[in-house]
């Protein structure tokens, strides 16, 4: 089973989104400050995240690239103080090997990385600190991934780019049992692709790790709703409650206590028809 801090993922999880960032596409510029970051951390582990996820650096379509002592500089200060104010596992959201090695050092226990530890050195980084990393699909890059993606076999082609990438990072020393995917909703994927993502994911359990879905407030939820990206917290969670049932083990959020507590009663109905 795989552990990540003293966390055990033996239920579905909740993990907080907490973007350290002026330019995210749904929070952007809120928790810039320390103290405003670790009291929205505090928030979500009173609310029920099991994860908190910091992140540095915006990946929003057509987002700005950071400097790395940028992005140190955003979120080590944070991830200091989260570890000794939240008893909860704390991830660091960066592609950038120095990035991730500070955040360990700062007590952060695990790595979330939207490029799969392809950027370089990154997976020579993730090898030397044997910490549970989420590899997640990516077509292109930030700046320019929802330029007209196109797929053959899209859900074939996330399974297999996901399956490719767990072969490689097993191969070069990270240990199996601490990788998660991530099928990257949203990155190089239209509504359709996202809807059709969700409709299957299933077929991602083939790959044999804890899947981590990022659905909440995405513009493909807008698209369906008609919904602003503040009013689409109703839509985020029936996002993130379909993808526990359709196998989901991490549900990276931004709305904590309301998505626990659908997950709560989601729970209790597949309990009892697991007893049938």
């Amino acid at each position: 089973m795989l552990t990540i801090g003293t966390l055990a993922l033996d239920v579905p999880a909740v993990m907080g989104i907490l973007n350290v960032t002026p330019d995210s596409f749904s929070d952007g510029g809120r928790f810039v400050g320390r103290d405003a970051a670790v009291r929205q951390a505090e928030a979500m582990a009173r609310d029920g995240a099991a994860i908190i996820d910091v992140g540095g650096e915006s990946t929003r379509p057509g987002a700005d690239d950071v400097s790395e002592q940028q992005e140190l500089d955003r979120v080590i200060p944070v991830i200091e103080e989260l570890v000794a104010a939240v008893d909860v596992a704390v991830s660091i959201d960066t592609s950038k090997p120095g990035v991730m090695r500070a955040a360990i050092a700062a007590g952060a226990a695990m790595i979330n990385d939207i490029r799969a530890l392809r950027e370089e050195g990154a997976l020579q980084a993730a090898v030397e600190l044997q910490r549970p990393v989420c590899l997640m699909h990516m077509l292109g890059q930030p700046r320019t991934m929802q330029q007209k993606p196109e797929y053959t076999d899209l859900v074939g082609e996330v399974r297999d780019f996901l399956d490719e990438r767990v072969r490689v990072c097993v191969e070069a020393g990270l240990p199996e049992h601490s990788i998660i995917v991530d099928p990257g909703f949203g990155f190089g994927k239209t509504p359709r692709h996202n809807v059709e993502l969700l409709s299957n994911l299933r077929q991602l359990q083939a790959i044999g790790r804890p899947i981590l879905v990022g659905l909440s407030r995405k513009s493909t939820l807008g698209e369906l709703t008609g919904r602003d990206v503040g009013e689409r917290m109703p839509a985020s969670i029936a996002a993130a409650v379909i993808a526990v049932i359709e196998g989901a083990t991490i549900v990276r959020v931004h709305d904590v206590r309301e998505t626990v507590d659908a997950l709560r009663v989601a729970a209790a109905v597949m309990d009892r028809d697991g007893e049938r």
